[in-house]
């Protein structure tokens, strides 16, 4: 049966036309129970569809069996408890289904994963286009009205055809809404309808549930009473209105980490001016979430702030506590320097919330019995929210998952649920759980839609693999790799050609091959980015079976790989370079230590060897070169630790020892990634992903010229050639840990290094490498960018074939927006995986005595590097209880006097290291000055 429907809609050019569109109506639509012989069979698709005996748990409310049928903002708002796995046998509607990937992309993500989970039992029913569910919208009615209309009529359809179904117990669809007029509605036409905190606390054996309940009433909005605190937010339609003629301002609002009553936001567009506004006290904060889209508006110069240098963090345990937050709003105002006023706003709007679950501990509450509870989040940027729960005692001591609902004008916090609980606080499973939720970083396992697109075991290699390929199985190819690695992206030959030059080649997994473009496989390995090193732990970016087996140029197996091999003379200089995809096998897999020992050996003069010395000789001459062009060698002290064998606790900690085999590797890698960069930008001169690392403003020097200026030592910073060349003359003979502290201090001004597109940006430098010219080549197992550069270069080379999404430069940007998130967050995310075995390591020693230098000096604190575990630490001079010393910071010297002792930055000290595990939540690193005494 065909139907038709007519919109209007507003053309670009403003014009209004008239729109019909054929809408096709079936009867053969099934209805998804496993019972129902009137229905067609189901067609294949995700999940298993309805269960013939509802099981589930049982209600007091319904004792019967039944079905669920959600509304929209039900499922929108309660997804949580919809996830469980208490709640089985769930009719999702189209109508709904398509209202809520309108209105939030993440929540659809969840419930078409339920839909998919044949455990669950969720079946979405196309009621849109069943004959006897579809509804025409009435003159008049709104697409709201209609849409709810559709969705009773929906249920009405459900409970005469499940009466047909030939069973001594009918199944009856219970339809949940939190909408108190469709509630209403419901009731009026005779269907059987709940709110979802009365169907869910009728689930007696289940009454942890209602923890999971979103803190919302009717119609989604939050409950309203007693004193208001906040200004209300100006609708979204007169923010836009507002934006739009310049009267508010539009950007993403970060909270500060040691300020809870200070943030700022940055303002998004091209805008120099006012570019990042300060925001400081609760009204004006006004409800704002870290990372929120938000509306600002501007206030007048004479009530501009400067950044606070105070810390405040929020302890209070009385949430209504007002008197007090503007007792410290006063502390915030008579610390202001005249000199350092920003401009400053308010929050008068949210444009879009960017609420995530978030880990953290419950503070339970004072009172007896009391059921709501203050939950402090581990992120200090992120308020606290006020949870309902019966299970305090038992989530005492936990780390716990929590989802904020709503904020009202008239709570001090925001009002969330109680998610999921992770586990003990401490606990190494727990912590590592915590991180890599905190850092969004995506650890589930491979789903077994993304698994499907792998090889099929055994795998070998085909007449088809070998088409455009060359086979270069004759050559002494070995990898060099730090020790336990299974996951080889790169391998290298060197030989003599006859002409006395030299061909040096460097293989790299041919990853492209296995991972088809717009696949499952594709898909999440997009979305992970990157692959994530935790101290004990590494989260994969493709499967197992990829990374450690069939894409890894493991020693004495034929692998595929993509391969860039150089004819060079003696001198380094190239003479020619080609691509090719090819098939090798490498003869050795070796460790950089292994690596140097046959480079040093006397008496080893095997091909691989030889092979070896000849790569070592010319990675010298490329690094010369590359020094000689402005290069920068920087430094940053990584940690390595030991761990006990049984226990996996950290035993021992200390610096990583650099070879000159890792330098070998490293030149070579960046030759290849250069190389690469200039052919693909060549040939896609509109979309190269390319890799670009800005020159630091000057201002970001400041620190690192005053600090060599305390040494007598001048720094120039005008290029990066200048800053490598005084890096290497600052030299001190009576403290030759100096030149180290500087370059460390030289690696805190440089900006960060990002992913582009070619056609996107006209700045290519890159600062660091002083190459006009990178991208990422060299490591397609644990970067998703040497994935699309591999597919680039294929098709540059005739390898491959396109696919228009890797020509198109929009979504190129959007994906290296993507990959530069992915890429920031696994860096945090290991550096805190460093600072937890960190402070496990120094849980079971006590106190600790060890020599330390100072590298920032602050107002009431001194930074200090302990080099022998290459850890940093702050001392402070001021704490609660205790009286303060005298304090005088000179900010042109670098240097901080306490009492009458004088700190300098880079002064030796001595310091005792211990565990701060006052607040189990921040465990801490403490550090106390003992030498010199002040």
């Amino acid at each position: 049966m065909l139907t038709s429907r007519t919109f209007l809609k507003r053309t670009r050019a403003g014009a209004v036309v008239k729109v019909v569109r054929e809408h096709y109506l079936r009867e053969d639509i099934p209805c998804g129970a496993a019972a129902c012989r009137l229905c067609p069979p189901r067609p294949a698709g995700p999940g298993l569809g309805l269960q013939a005996r509802p099981s589930g748990a049982a209600s007091s409310l319904c004792p019967g069996p039944h079905y669920l049928l959600p509304d929209t903002n039900l499922l929108l708002h309660q997804i949580d408890i919809l996830e469980d796995p208490v709640i089985k046998n769930v009719i999702v509607l189209q109508t709904v289904l398509q209202e809520v990937r309108n209105r939030s992309a993440p929540v659809y993500k969840r419930i078409r994963d339920v839909i998919g989970n044949p455990e669950k039992h969720f079946y979405s029913f196309t009621n849109e286009h069943h004959r006897e569910t579809y509804v025409e919208q009435e003159q008049g009615e709104t697409s709201n009205d209609r849409n709810d209309r559709a969705i009773r009529v929906a249920v009405k359809w459900y409970n005469e055809h499940l009466k047909k179904i030939e069973d001594e117990e009918k199944i009856q669809v219970i339809f949940l809404t939190n909408d108190r007029t469709n509630k209403e509605k419901a009731l009026e036409e005779g269907i059987t309808a709940y709110t979802c905190e009365e169907y869910i606390k009728s689930l007696i054996a289940n009454p942890d549930l209602v923890d999971r309940l979103a803190c919302v009433s009717d119609e989604g909005k939050e409950i309203e009473s007693g004193k208001i605190i906040f200004p209300e937010h100006i609708p979204l339609s007169k923010l836009q209105q507002g934006i739009k003629s310049g009267i508010y301002l539009q950007g993403t609002y970060r909270a500060s980490r040691d300020n809870y009553l200070e943030a700022t936001v940055w303002v998004h567009g091209d805008a120099e001016e006012n570019k990042e506004i300060i925001i400081q006290g609760l009204k004006h904060l006004n409800r704002a979430v870290h990372e929120d889209i938000v509306a600002v508006e501007l206030l007048a110069r004479d009530e501009w702030v400067a950044p606070s240098s105070v810390v405040l963090q929020d302890d209070g345990q009385n949430e209504d506590d007002i008197e007090n937050e503007e007792e410290k709003e006063n502390i915030l105002k008579t610390s202001l320097n005249k000199d350092m006023l920003r401009p400053t706003g308010k929050v008068v709007g949210i444009i879009k919330r960017n609420w995530r679950p978030f880990c953290g501990m419950l503070s339970k509450s004072q009172i007896k019995e009391a059921r709501r509870h203050l939950f402090t989040p581990a992120d200090r940027r992120i308020p606290r929210i006020r949870i309902e729960t019966r299970q305090a005692d038992t989530l005492e001591g936990q780390r716990i998952i929590v989802a904020i609902d709503g904020w009202p004008r008239n709570s001090r916090y925001p009002n969330g649920h109680f998610v999921k609980n992770l586990g003990s606080a401490g606990d190494k499973e727990t912590e590592t759980e915590v991180l890599l939720l905190e850092h969004d970083v995506p650890h589930q396992p491979f789903s077994q839609g993304v698994l499907s697109f792998l090889p099929k075991m055994p795998w070998s290699i085909t007449e088809q693999d070998m088409k455009y390929r060359e086979d270069l199985r004759h050559l002494y190819v070995c990898s060099v790799d730090p020790p336990g690695c299974t996951d080889i992206d790169d391998a290298l030959h060197c030989r003599e050609v006859e002409n006395g030059n030299i061909e040096v080649g460097v293989h790299i997994a041919d990853v492209s091959h296995f991972i088809r473009p717009g696949n499952a496989l594709d898909e999440e390995s997009a979305k992970r980015g990157t692959t994530v090193y935790l101290c004990e732990k590494r989260i994969d970016m493709v499967p197992e079976l990829l990374s450690s087996n069939l894409c890894s140029l493991r020693s004495n197996v034929d692998r595929l790989a993509f391969s860039c091999i150089w004819e060079m003379n003696h001198k380094a200089e190239i003479l020619k370079t080609r691509f090719t995809k090819s098939i090798i096998n490498s003869k050795a897999s070796l460790t950089y230590a292994e690596a140097q020992m046959r480079i040093d050996s006397a008496t080893m003069n095997d091909a691989i060897t030889i092979s070896l010395r000849g790569l070592n000789k010319l990675a010298k001459i490329l690094k010369k070169k590359r020094i000689d062009n402005g290069a920068l060698t920087l430094s940053s002290p990584e940690v390595r630790f030991h761990m006990d064998s049984e226990t996996h606790d950290p035993i021992d900690l200390q610096t990583k020892e650099l070879k000159e085999t890792n330098s070998m590797v490293e030149e070579f890698m960046l030759l290849a990634n250069v190389s690469v960069a200039q052919k693909i930008y060549d040939e896609f001169p509109e979309f190269a992903l390319l890799r670009k690392h800005p020159a630091p403003p000057p201002s970001n020097y400041d620190i690192l010229v005053k600090a060599a200026k305390s040494q007598n030592l001048e720094i120039k910073t005008d290029s990066a050639k200048a800053l490598a060349e005084s890096l290497d003359q600052a030299e001190s003979p009576t403290f030759p840990y100096l030149n180290t502290l500087l370059r460390i201090l030289a690696t805190r001004c440089m900006m960060q290094a990002v992913y582009f597109c070619s056609g996107m940006d006209n700045d290519f430098h890159h600062y660091g490498l002083a190459s006009p010219i990178y991208t990422h080549f060299t490591s397609p197992i644990r970067r998703y960018a040497d994935i699309i550069v591999h597919r680039l270069l294929a098709v540059a080379i005739g390898a491959d074939s396109t696919y228009p999404e890797l020509t198109d430069k929009h979504k190129l940007a959007d994906m290296c927006k993507n990959l530069n998130y992915r890429h920031k967050m696994a860096q945090y995310a290991q550096r805190a995986s460093v600072a937890f075995h960190t402070q496990l390591f120094f849980k079971s020693k006590g106190v600790v005595n060890e020599d330390a230098f100072i590298l920032f000096v602050r107002k009431n604190a001194v930074v200090v590097l302990i080099p022998k575990y290459g850890l940093e630490g702050t001392v402070f001079f001021e704490e609660k209880g205790k009286p303060t010393p005298r304090l005088d910071y000179n900010n042109e010297v670098p240097s901080l006097t306490v009492e009458d002792t004088t700190l300098r930055v880079f002064d030796k000290v001595k310091v005792n290291i211990m565990l701060d595990a006052s607040n189990i939540q921040h465990q801490k690193i403490r550090m106390v000055l003992v030498e010199p005494k002040v």
